[in-house]
């Protein structure tokens, strides 16, 4: 399958992760994960699978491009996956082929064990895959994929240890990096976080079993009721018979991803304990304390910097409006017919509000500047409106450094903020201000006092160049550290 056609306002975000979801203990389980990865397809749109378990006819899966709603809703499709135990993945790629170019990359992932069968999706970034791919293979092993992801099966099947969970803690003590994996025997629903936490996975009740899930919307599409996260460093084995908690790795200090606050997760998902949408709200609110400006208008860029912008209306008393409409049936998958249509842009996605702009001065709220190619093209359309002033406010700071746990991140030179100052930067998009919010006003509005700079709370490598595992494929290939720098 060819790349999917990126339209040029996605390419100027940073790309979600992946996205995971697992159920034990519920009849039609594939349907139900079918469910959970639909809430989750914000994390990963170009392929997704299911792997599901039934006595009767053993370990079933599918895999496919595209949508979870163009491909999973078929009754079709579902009825080849029965049973009342599966697990399901949605993907973007960040580590192997980019666009989904080959099935086999697709998640979950299958082996056969000498004590039975194990599927495993994972969702994160393994910093030394390539160090232990070429061990692999050194060592026999034959990969099926270019997928990061691959190495866990493998370093499973070679490990020496009784049963699967403990193949897989074995597995993942070998793995550096960023993780959440949810994997599944016949009897088994196993969910494991890194020692750091870096990405979230959570855990519900529905009925008689349980769900596990990269965010707590998951569980509510399905009715599931949330019970708690999976802490970092944690595994969760689940049976019929309830749940065990193990604690396979050393213990570390979490660092939890703080970008996650800031775009990855759905508003209306919870992080430890804290309302994303409200968290929004409040960057928003300190955004306005660290950068105000006299103007007659808030408008957010949709859909993601809607929550901010509301906090930096309510906090600067300035007044919220919707300047910019989005196009919500324009998507990624969008054929792009001709050059002319190419050039059009980001107006195939979004169109300024022309009667609610015209001579007002402007504050445009959004969660952050990557490349900044589509914040140019947004001035224009306001001043191309009648807008007298253009103010940007970013939620979140310069995204100066790449990330490699889990997040397609433009290489360093391509990041506005690597090469850039702040005043650069707003010489270079054109506007008549722009502000970001600080690390240390980030980290208040997500609940922290102060980032505690010699230990911090959250995994912020993006804007601080301070990674908490050491990249050690990329500094292999010649990535330096901000200290070597």
């Amino acid at each position: 399958m060819p790349d999917l056609p990126r339209h040029p306002f996605d390419d100027d975000k940073l790309r979600e992760e992946c996205g995971v979801f697992g159920v034990i203990g519920t009849a039609d389980a594939a349907n139900f994960t079918a469910l959970g990865l639909h809430a989750l397809q914000h994390r990963g749109q170009e392929a997704g699978g299911i792997v599901a378990y039934s006595a009767d006819t053993g370990f079933n899966s599918a895999r496919r491009f595209g949508y979870v709603r163009d491909n999973f809703t078929s009754q079709k499709v579902m009825d080849t996956l029965p049973g009342d135990l599966a697990i399901g993945h949605v993907r973007y790629s960040t580590a192997g082929s980019k666009g989904a170019t080959a099935i086999r990359d697709v998640q979950p992932f299958f082996g056969e064990f000498a004590m039975g069968g194990a599927a495993i999706a994972h969702n994160g970034n393994i910093t030394n895959a390539d160090a232990l791919r070429k061990e692999l293979i050194e060592r026999g092993s034959i990969f099926q994929s270019s997928s990061d992801s691959e190495c866990i099966i493998h370093l499973m099947a070679r490990s020496l240890q009784r049963n699967i969970p403990e193949r897989m803690e074995d597995a993942l003590r070998r793995v550096e990096g960023a993780f959440s994996v949810v994997a599944m025997t016949r009897t088994k629903l196993i969910g494991v976080r890194d020692a750091l936490g870096v990405r979230p996975l959570m855990l519900g009740k529905i009925g008689d079993g349980y769900a596990l899930a990269s965010e707590t919307c998951a569980l509510d599409i399905i009715g599931a009721e949330f019970v708690r996260e999976i802490e970092p460093g944690e595994m969760v084995v689940i049976t019929d018979q309830g749940i065990e908690s193990r604690r396979p790795f050393r213990q570390s200090k979490p660092r939890f991803c703080i970008f996650e606050h800031v775009y990855f997760s759905r508003p209306d998902s919870i992080l430890g304990g804290q309302s994303v949408y409200e968290t929004r709200e409040a960057i928003g609110r300190q955004l306005a304390i660290e950068a105000p400006v006299d103007a007659d208008l808030v408008c957010p860029v949709p859909d993601s910097g809607t929550p901010a912008a509301i906090g930096f209306s309510l906090q600067s008393g300035i007044p919220y409006g919707m300047g910019i409409i989005r196009n919500q049936y324009m998507g990624r998958t969008f054929i792009e017919p001709s050059e002319q249509i190419r050039n059009m842009g980001v107006r195939l996605k979004l169109n300024v509000n022309r009667a609610l702009i015209k001579g007002k001065r402007i504050i445009l709220v959004d969660d952050s500047v990557v490349r900044g190619t589509t914040s140019r093209k947004i001035k224009e359309m306001i001043l191309d409106a009648g807008a007298a002033e253009v103010h940007f406010r970013i939620a979140s700071p310069p995204t100066a450094w790449p990330c490699f746990y889990g997040v397609d991140t433009p290489e360093k030179e391509k990041l506005l903020a690597a090469t850039m100052s702040e005043e650069e930067m707003r010489h270079h998009l054109s506007v008549d201000s722009l502000k970001f919010i600080t690390l240390k006003g980030l980290y208040r509005a997500v609940g922290r006092i102060e980032r505690d700079d010699a230990s911090p709370q959250y995994c912020d490598a993006c804007f601080s160049g301070d990674y908490p595992v050491i990249p050690a494929d990329k500094i292999a290939a010649g990535f330096k550290l901000k200290a070597a720098e």
